[in-house]
């Protein structure tokens, strides 16, 4: 656990499509000014608040929905060293740890010098064609290389720092990090990664007549997708999907910054929280 964190520039945003989300981070906007603490309330998507933000008016944003808000947070507030607090009003909340009746009593927690830093991984992914990088792009769960619009697998051949590991029969790949370990990866079968790894997570989906285990990395480890047929695409922590080409590859490695979470308590959070939400099994996906 690291030293107490203490913000003192605190931004709360709601999750745009949530007008729950909306109400309760005026609450907290509220209860922040009781305390002396003047802190702008809005939209995650509004781009006034997303360029202070990135502009280092902040010291922590608390993102008010559920675990797709926390990714959302996280591509905008890891680039420039933001912790994030996140206030759980999904189904899931894998990634949050506070719920929506405990938000006042963790504040306090917060500060009265109890809340502690989490860092987690994230993954920077790469297209390429014909040497010529396309894109880049960042991810807090996963990076899906898959089949389009139509039906039939893809032939994806994969190699894991530089040396040839196998060609995937499947309907896509799916490279995760532990954080990944519990959203599309695990319902492909992979197994959980504890949050504080930074190991790269391969899982193939639905493979056939191909290698169908899930594959850990060692830490550091760089992942290369060759596409070897059409009706690919690539998306990202669930993004709209980009198109893919016969002979693209994608490159795929540990980001160059990470996501950074307030906690509560000791780090055995995560378990008792998976724990929570695997005994529930519930038969809804994720709240976005």
């Amino acid at each position: 656990m690291s030293n107490p964190y203490l913000p003192q520039r605190l931004v709360v945003t709601a999750y745009p499509k949530m007008p729950e989300a909306f109400a309760e981070a005026e609450s907290v906007t509220a209860f922040l000014k009781e305390r002396g603490l003047e802190a702008p309330c809005g939209s995650l998507n509004d781009e006034d608040l997303r360029k202070r933000v990135k502009n280092g008016d902040f010291d922590m944003l608390v993102a008010v929905g559920g675990d797709g808000t926390m990714l959302r947070a996280g591509h905008l507030c890891a680039p420039c060293d933001v912790p994030i607090l996140g206030v759980n009003l999904g189904r899931l909340g894998f990634l949050i740890q506070v719920q929506r009746d405990e938000w006042r009593d963790m504040l306090v927690r917060l500060f009265e010098g109890e809340a502690w830093i989490e860092s987690r991984m994230m993954l920077r992914a790469e297209h390429f064609r014909a040497g010529e990088a396309l894109g880049t792009w960042y991810a807090l769960n996963e990076v899906v290389v898959g089949r389009g619009q139509f039906l039939s697998p893809v032939r994806l051949s994969v190699s894991a720092d530089g040396h040839f590991l196998t060609t995937f029969i499947a309907d896509g790949l799916i490279a995760a990090t532990p954080t990944g370990s519990t959203a599309y990866a695990l319902a492909a079968g992979g197994p959980i990664l504890p949050p504080e790894l930074r190991n790269l997570l391969i899982v193939p989906i639905a493979p056939h007549l191909s290698v169908d285990r899930a594959v850990v990395l060692a830490e550091g480890s760089a992942v290369s997708i060759a596409v070897k047929s059409d009706n690919t695409i690539l998306s990202v922590d669930g993004a709209i999907p980009n198109g893919l080409a016969e002979d693209d590859r994608v490159e795929v490695r540990a980001a160059e910054y990470a996501a950074k979470f307030v906690r509560f308590g000791d780090p055995g959070y995560f378990y008792r929280n998976l724990t929570a939400h695997m005994n529930q099994n519930p038969a809804i996906g994720m709240s976005r």
